[in-house]
This record gives structure tokens, C-alpha cells and sequence, in this order.
């Protein structure tokens, strides 16, 4: 039996990830208008990578107005959970499971996060975000941390994503890989993933683990 689940943040535990696509379409017409693959290619990614991907060089004095508005932009949103989760969550950790959030999300996020949902710090074993690991999905970094953070190997971990980043991480760090279909659709998550779910409402631990 698996002994962890790993869950990623938005797309995953709460429905944001759409709002983070409008936000992102925005700021690709505004400043980046040249790169349409951007918001695609970005998913899973920490703000520190998309800063250093895309806005370097020429486009480095665009860095502070787009952190800002991402801040601001973070402060607004209600975080609401995907659906089943919660009833979820609670039951994997009554049977002993150990549960971590593994997010590319960073602190001045997660304090919005934590005001919206005081709950929130006191459902996981462990919360992890990009000032954790060093490296960005699709990297299996962040997941290897977790693993060790919890004191389990990789093969006793379940990731769950929505991105095909972080489905690449997770596979990469030699886990089991669960995709939501939140965000994209499972015929798109299917090549890497052992196993699609539209949400939380009809998982059960015992045939995933």
C-alpha cells in the first residue's frame, strides 16, 4: 500500500488554475505578445522561472508591475476547493496516510491562501512551496523533497496534478502519477498519467493505493 499522498495546488486541491489562465492571457497580450505559447508552457512552473524565462533582457524592467499584479491579482481569489476533496483529504488521513502539499506557489501566495482557509495549515503533514527545492517541474525535485520531508521513498508516494509539468515531475521522481482533469483534458493527461479523475468526488485510497 502506498503510505503518501502529494498533492499539488491549484487545479488540484483548489479551482484556480482558469483563473490563472485569464490572468496570464492578459499579461502575454499586454507585454509578451510575441510569445503565445507562454500561458501553456508556464503551467507548474514557479514565479521565478516564468520571471527568468520571460522576462529577461529587454523585458526585465517588466518584472516589478508583473509581480504586483500578480499579487494583487492572488489577494482577491476566494480558493475554493475542488469539488470532494476535503472528504477525501479526511479520509486517507483516518486510515494513516501522510499528506504534503507540493506547490510551485510561494509564501506571499500561501499567506493568502492561509487567510482565506485558517484550516488549511493544520490538514497536511507537510506544505511545501517554491522556496523549498531549488528546481522547477518538471523537475522531479520538489517531489523528492516531499518524499524525503516525510521520511518515505518515492516508490510509497501518489502525486496528484493537473499540469503536464507536474506530471512530469512526479513520473520523473518515480511516483505514482494521479491527474485531475480540471484544467485540461484526460486524453491530454492520459500518456502521463496512471490514472485520470475529473475530481475528488469518486476517489477511493483503496483502488488508488
Amino acid at each position: 500500500m502506498k503510505k503518501a499522498a502529494l498533492f499539488d495546488l491549484d487545479g488540484v486541491i483548489f479551482h484556480t488554475e482558469l483563473l490563472y489562465d485569464i490572468f496570464w492571457e492578459g499579461i502575454s497580450r499586454e507585454f509578451r505578445p510575441d510569445t503565445p505559447e507562454m500561458v501553456r508552457q508556464m503551467k507548474g512552473q514557479t514565479m521565478v522561472y516564468t520571471l527568468n524565462r520571460w522576462f529577461s533582457g529587454p523585458y526585465e524592467h517588466l518584472r516589478g508591475e508583473v509581480v504586483r499584479r500578480m499579487n494583487e491579482f492572488e489577494s482577491h481569489m476566494a480558493f475554493e476547493y475542488v469539488p470532494g476533496f476535503q472528504t477525501f483529504l479526511e479520509d486517507i488521513r483516518s486510515r494513516g496516510v501522510r499528506t504534503a502539499v507540493v506547490t510551485s506557489s510561494n509564501l506571499p501566495k500561501m499567506a493568502n491562501v492561509y487567510r482565506r482557509h485558517p484550516e488549511f495549515r493544520d490538514m497536511f503533514d507537510a506544505i511545501l512551496t517554491s522556496e523549498d527545492f531549488s528546481r522547477s517541474k518538471p523537475d522531479p525535485d520538489c517531489y523528492l523533497v516531499a518524499a524525503r520531508r516525510l521520511g518515505l521513498s518515492p516508490a510509497d508516494c501518489v502525486v496528484f496534478e493537473d499540469s503536464l509539468n507536474g506530471l512530469r515531475s512526479g513520473t520523473a521522481a518515480g511516483m505514482f502519477t494521479v491527474a485531475l482533469c480540471t484544467t485540461l483534458p484526460p486524453a491530454t493527461l492520459r500518456p502521463l498519467s496512471s490514472l485520470q479523475l475529473p475530481d475528488f468526488t469518486a476517489a477511493r485510497w483503496d483502488a488508488l493505493a
